[in-house]
């Protein structure tokens, strides 16, 4: 997963944040944005905000993963396997 999937527009914030038993993905897609999901389907992250889809694929040493979107703030939780 990289975060330059999500930073096609200008302003968008995004950050990686590694930790010893895992990686977590933040972006600001901002608060105005009115429409935002975010589902997780086998190894793929699928984000819809507005009009634009985002298709991630999650490696291989992803043991769990936990999303979610709130006040247009996306959050990606990755659980490496140990």
């Amino acid at each position: 997963m990289t975060l330059e999937q999500f930073t096609r527009e200008e302003g968008q914030l995004a950050r990686r944040y590694d930790y010893d038993d895992g990686t977590v993905f933040a972006v600001d897609f901002g608060s105005d944005v009115a429409d935002a999901s975010v589902d997780l389907v086998d190894d793929t992250v699928i984000v819809v905000v507005d009009d634009e889809q985002y298709e991630i694929e999650l490696s291989d040493d992803v043991a769990d993963a936990h999303t979610f979107i709130k006040n247009g703030v996306l959050t990606v939780e990755l659980e490496e396997e140990l």
